[in-house]
């Protein structure tokens, strides 16, 4: 008897603790196989996944998504968590700056990869809740465009000249602070906004209880109304993968749409807030497509 050919999935995700023994095969199953493309950097895939639907399955910024949601793209999210951390260590300065805590932070120019890029719009929410201006009333500049092609800049944010690099702004003195992605510059000329990021952190978490999320995982929505039986079986084979990998300080990451609302309540208001959504969404719109039986 010829044995049941599994079905090939074109796949963008990085390596973590919770994708490590799906991405080393250790990890297997009857009904798929993952082709993971070679991404170096993880955010580079989320583009082309949004633009062009380049891959079946795609680890996806969280902010990325909820635009791409608002402006019809034909992707359904999971409720699997690759990526989440407490975002305070990424909002830095120079050393020698009068920029003492979020308060300072009005009127300041502050440079960020992407007005859209998920930690820029977590850190957003949080300085207005530490008592931090409001986004308008920070200059923001940007070095590139929105992964989703229909989203624009909010007019509080302009574009920096081409060839310019934001570290060597902050350095210069044409910025005050930038926000970084996960990796943070061993850099002494430079220092963290908050003068104690894990006591801001621990703010944050007696405030809302979760940890900001900031990558999830999507699929083609054609594969997703297609083929249920497959994403059944990647909900499976990514919570056997996460169960696998040690807790972080705060436990495991949530999955599923019950433990994931608090978080996706909270990236909706706060990217309201920042003119970062072309209509308001609600939590039941963010998960359509995705079976009801299922996450």
């Amino acid at each position: 008897m010829q044995a049941e050919t599994r079905t090939l999935l074109r796949a963008a995700m990085g390596t973590y603790p919770a994708t490590r023994a799906l991405k080393d095969g250790s990890l297997r199953s009857d009904l798929l196989e993952l082709d993971f493309a070679e991404v170096p950097v993880i955010s580079r895939a989320f583009a082309p996944m949004v633009r062009e639907a380049r891959y079946d399955v795609s680890e996806m910024a969280i902010a990325t998504f909820l635009q791409a949601r608002a402006c019809g793209k034909p992707l359904v999210l999971l409720p699997v968590v690759l990526a989440a951390r407490f975002q305070q260590s990424a909002l830095l300065c120079r050393a020698d700056s009068d920029i003492h805590g979020p308060a300072d932070l009005a009127g300041r120019r502050i440079g960020v990869r992407a007005y859209s890029q998920t930690t820029g719009m977590w850190l957003r929410g949080i300085l207005a809740e530490d008592g931090g201006p409001a986004p308008d009333a920070i200059r923001w500049l940007t070095f590139e465009d929105a992964h989703v092609a229909e989203i624009q800049d909010p007019p509080w944010a302009e574009r920096a000249a081409p060839g310019q690099d934001m570290l060597a702004m902050l350095r210069n003195g044409e910025l005050d602070g930038v926000i970084v992605g996960n990796d943070v510059p061993d850099d002494p000329g430079l220092r963290t906004v908050y003068r104690n990021p894990e006591a801001a952190a621990e703010a944050f978490w007696q405030r809302h209880g979760i940890v900001p999320v900031n990558h999830m995982l999507c699929l083609r929505r054609e594969l997703a109304e297609q083929r249920p039986e497959l994403v059944a079986e990647l909900l499976r084979l990514f919570a056997a993968a996460a169960e696998a990998a040690p807790p972080g300080p705060r436990g495991r990451a949530p999955m599923g749409r019950a433990a994931l609302r608090p978080v996706i309540e909270l990236a909706l208001g706060y990217m309201t807030a920042q003119g970062m959504l072309p209509r308001p969404l609600t939590v039941d719109e963010v998960w359509d497509g995705l079976p009801a039986n299922l996450g």
